[in-house]
């Protein structure tokens, strides 16, 4: 089979075309992208960063699942925050998603931790707080009618009440064998894992609104993204802006934001739906990547300079340097997966031992 795909790969050698440029896209490029230089910034500020991770192991019975989070602080020395679980997980196909809230949990928390106990004048995120608000209600499962007519506002302050005094972990567990005790749940719903997806989706707003209420000082930074409101091509900007610009330092046009009309919030909503979030997209360095930048307010372009040369003062290879170490430090890879599952004793089978 593998001398067949080889065939294959010779046939349709170079079949994935580089970005071609054409008038059009030109015109559109001198509209979009200005070359410019970029210092560094020469205030003194304290600056934070932090990524997560997660990964699995699938058995016959269940999932063993690793997941954490990393914040690294630099206020003149570099500081560590970090957080992290095990879990078992039942074979759901929304796996990824939960994860997913697990660690943005995580993440969050880290960053609201380096916000109150360093107060940090900026906090970059590796990816998009946006992107995040945009898809906060769940997608992998629904809740039966009683469960779901039950998330009411003392849910809500049920959740403030314990993430004031938990900054670590996940509260949402202790507040779902509550609930389940007040509600009569048809003797059918056996899954679980439906309940935490919609809980841990609650304890991730909760924590994104405490976060945004400091939104002067979150940056968030992309390596990549599928957004492409800036040239409405079927390509992404990000792509067209890294493939067709001179490869020089500059900045794109500056666009402003909100939330999805339609996007749905459980809580909050007036907050979220208020915010307007300034998008642009940079090259820090010559002959480096492009990024996509947010901030979630209205910045002025003066404001976004200052942004700008703030993240270049600690970039290396045209990359925030703390991001890029918090990425490798957090990262759970298969070998961790497997050194965790020998530590633990845990000794399930596949199935697949005998291929």
């Amino acid at each position: 089979m593998l001398n067949s795909l080889y065939e294959k790969a010779i046939a349709k050698r170079g079949f994935i075309h580089d970005i071609e440029s054409d008038n059009n896209l030109d015109s559109q490029l001198e509209a979009n992208w200005f070359s410019r230089e970029f210092g560094e910034s020469s205030d003194e500020f304290s600056i934070a960063a932090g990524d997560g991770s997660f990964n699995k192991k699938k058995f016959l019975k269940s999932n063993f699942c690793a997941v954490g989070a990393e914040s690294i602080i630099y206020d003149g020395e570099i500081k560590k925050i970090d957080d992290a679980d095990i879990l078992e997980i039942n074979h759901i196909s929304f796996l990824d998603e939960l994860l997913g809230n697990y660690m943005s949990i995580l993440e969050l928390k880290c960053a609201l931790r380096a916000l109150n106990e360093y107060d940090v004048d900026y906090y970059m995120f590796d990816g998009s707080i946006l992107g995040d608000l945009e898809n906060a209600y769940p997608r992998g499962a629904e809740l039966p009618s009683k469960i779901r007519d039950n998330l009411d506002d003392a849910l809500l302050n049920e959740f403030k009440r314990r993430l004031e005094v938990t900054p670590y972990g996940f509260v949402f567990p202790q507040i779902k064998e509550r609930v389940l005790a007040d509600v009569s749940v048809n003797e059918n719903y056996e899954q679980k894992e439906d309940f935490d997806l919609h809980l841990s989706s609650i304890e991730k707003i909760v924590l994104l609104k405490e976060l945004l209420e400091n939104k002067k000082k979150i940056i968030s930074i992309s390596k990549t993204s599928s957004d492409n409101d800036l040239f409405n091509w079927n390509i992404p900007d990000i792509s067209i802006l890294d493939n067709l610009t001179d490869k020089k330092q500059g900045l794109s046009k500056i666009e402003y934001r909100r939330v999805f009309k339609n996007a749905p919030f459980q809580y909050f909503n007036d907050f979220f739906k208020q915010l307007k979030f300034t998008v642009f997209y940079v090259r820090l360095q010559d002959n480096k990547n492009v990024l996509k930048v947010e901030v979630p307010y209205k910045a002025s372009i003066s404001e976004v300079i200052d942004i700008i040369e703030k993240i270049n003062v600690l970039s290396v290879q045209g990359y925030p340097y703390l991001l890029s170490k918090a990425h490798n430090d957090v990262v759970i890879t298969d070998r961790n997966i497997k050194e965790l599952l020998k530590i633990a004793k845990i000794y399930e089978t596949t199935n697949r031992e005998m291929l």
